[in-house]
């Protein structure tokens, strides 16, 4: 395999929008970190409650996930292959954050399959996508060392 082969242009649009995803990621990480439950919009007693009895971990591995995604992000644009790590990274640190959330509080039971699970599901679909994309771009030599 060749390393150093030139991309396509719809790698670079695709490693764009995935740069933009993981910077939207990070805003709403700061934001949770700042403004706590209230983050996503007015909360209500429940969503205060529910963000007041998380663990502490919980947030770093948050950060873990929108961090590391971004990282993951510039480092495919900068055809850098330790982007496959950093994707994985941010994969894993986004299962353990809503498996966490799913398997140990009573949010599904309490707003709704249809309400709680679609974003979670596409942040997940998304972080899976950007592992997928930096492996193949990795094999196909688009990105290299690094």
């Amino acid at each position: 395999m060749a390393i150093g082969v030139k991309p396509p242009a719809w790698f670079w649009i695709v490693a764009l929008l995935l740069l933009a995803w993981n910077a939207m990621g990070v805003f709403a990480c700061i934001q949770q970190f700042r403004l706590g439950a209230e983050a996503m919009g007015p909360a209500t007693d429940y969503d205060r409650a529910l963000y007041a009895s998380m663990p502490v971990w919980y947030n770093y591995v948050y950060a873990v996930a929108t961090f590391g995604g971004l990282l993951g992000a510039v480092a495919l644009l900068l055809r850098m292959r330790r982007s496959v790590t950093l994707f994985w990274l941010s994969l894993i640190a986004v299962v353990v954050m809503f498996g966490y959330l799913f398997a140990t509080t009573d949010l599904i039971a309490h707003k709704g399959a249809g309400v709680v699970l679609p974003f979670p599901a596409v942040i997940a679909l998304i972080a899976l996508f950007s592992v997928w994309f930096a492996g193949m771009a990795a094999r196909k030599g688009w990105i290299g060392a690094g």
